[in-house]
């Protein structure tokens, strides 16, 4: 099969490792790409919200399927646009991906199907906003309503934090129109965990579990990040607590999507929180999360893309999918500065010395090459030092020891990656 791959960051090289070893694969083209990925397919150059120009490159290399790897062309409704031309897209509907889109529309899908989630409401107006957190004294969550790349969450521990959050998305306009509404909800606590399935719009199967590593500093400190690593399995669930919440928020999830009249096909990201009352629905995602994609797919014993295949011809239901029987960490080298300012094009030294170690795995999330070939840092998150292992203990000696020999003064990563679970 022809397959065209969309995104650029670390969860598209690690679906690109995944679909490369795929006996199904006959040419793999990916779009745009980083250095990391050019040694797995050809890289074009268009850019992930450029939904014209993907629908055109994917008629012109004859692509038989494309893979949708970020929200942003999901939500703009690639696959909509794909699916009109007649190429098969995996990945949901622009509708179905209101699920990611629209935190006010997943929060009150939630509520009339029930899914237990945090009390939350939201505001255009930043009076009104300001009453609320002045009602919840302080102690919530300010949530942009729309994309905001990981960074539109802030977690806030007292008033002066949420009135700067709802000033600086409603008054400041800081995520443009995605922070032109947003919600202020209950904060909740306990330990979080990530549920990934693949759906076919009727039937779903369990790909894997994560633990993410949102905040930017040791010991969940500092602000919210697209994620500074993670753990799978995710070590907060047993089997009990992982059929509850498949009983009580994926299958009423894909079965309300349904009724909505919005069936949902591809990955579906479920991001819980283990309360004493049991997990409750932080987000959904409408794809593999990042960097949770670099920790589970590498545990994937079964065909990526004949999971994907079974899936958009609504065959999941007798697919079985395997799990090798090991741990993964990734953890992840960011630029110095992220997520706030941070310098662009820095050398990173050279990596190519660590990509061949069958236990170590090195994604690209944030790369390029500079006029003089040199591997430089152009994205917040940059490397996804990713390594399997028989134990947790294992998994993170041989990723700290990896990211002690790349020696790069100018990044910075979390020390603490998986060390809840040991």
């Amino acid at each position: 099969m022809i397959i065209l791959l969309v995104g650029s960051g670390g969860r598209e090289h690690a679906i690109a490792r995944a679909i490369k070893n795929s006996p199904l694969t006959s040419k793999l083209f990916i779009t745009p790409g980083n250095p990391g990925m050019q040694k797995l397919g050809e890289c074009k150059n268009i850019p992930v919200d450029d939904i014209e120009g993907l629908c055109n490159l994917a008629k012109l290399i004859e692509a038989n399927l494309v893979i949708i790897g970020p929200e942003v062309p999901l939500v703009k409704g690639l696959k909509n646009k794909l699916n009109n031309i007649g190429i098969k897209a995996f990945g949901p509907t622009a509708e179905a991906a209101m699920l990611e889109g629209s935190k006010t529309f997943s929060r009150n899908f939630c509520k009339k199907y029930n899914i237990p989630q945090p009390t939350f409401n939201y505001f255009t107006d930043i009076e009104l906003a300001l009453a609320e957190v002045e009602k919840l004294n302080g102690y919530c969550v300010v949530k942009a309503d729309g994309l905001a790349a990981g960074k539109g969450v802030v977690v806030c521990d007292n008033k002066e934090q949420a009135q700067l959050a709802c000033e600086e998305m409603l008054n400041n306009k800081k995520f443009g129109q995605s922070s032109s509404k947003i919600l202020i909800e209950e904060r909740i606590s306990g330990r979080e965990a990530s549920i990934f399935v693949v759906s076919d719009g009727h039937d779903f199967k369990l790909l894997g579990t994560a633990q993410d590593h949102k905040r930017a500093f040791d010991n969940d400190r500092g602000p919210n990040t697209g994620g500074m690593g993670a753990v799978s399995p995710a070590p907060t669930l047993n089997q009990k607590i992982l059929q509850k919440i498949i009983k009580e928020i994926v299958e009423p999830t894909i079965k309300g999507m349904h009724l909505e009249n919005k069936n949902y096909e591809g990955i579906l990201y479920i991001g819980v929180m283990i309360t004493d009352d049991g997990p409750k629905l932080i987000e959904y995602n409408c794809r593999f999360g990042d960097p949770e994609a670099q920790v589970i797919l590498p545990l994937l014993n079964t065909d990526i893309l004949e999971i994907m295949l079974r899936s958009l011809d609504k065959n999941l239901k007798n697919c079985l999918i395997r799990l090798k029987n090991k741990k993964s960490i990734t953890v992840v080298l960011a630029n110095r500065g992220y997520p706030n300012e941070f310098e662009k094009n820095k050398i990173i030294p050279n990596i190519s010395s660590f990509e061949n170690d069958d236990d170590i795995i090195i994604f690209h999330a944030g790369t390029a090459l500079n006029s003089k070939n040199e591997l430089i840092a152009t994205g917040g998150r940059v490397l996804c030092i990713t390594s399997i292992s028989d134990t947790i203990e294992s998994c993170r000696r041989k990723a700290y020891s990896t990211i002690d020999k790349i020696n790069w003064p100018e990044g910075f990563y979390r020390k603490d990656i998986g060390k809840l679970s040991i």
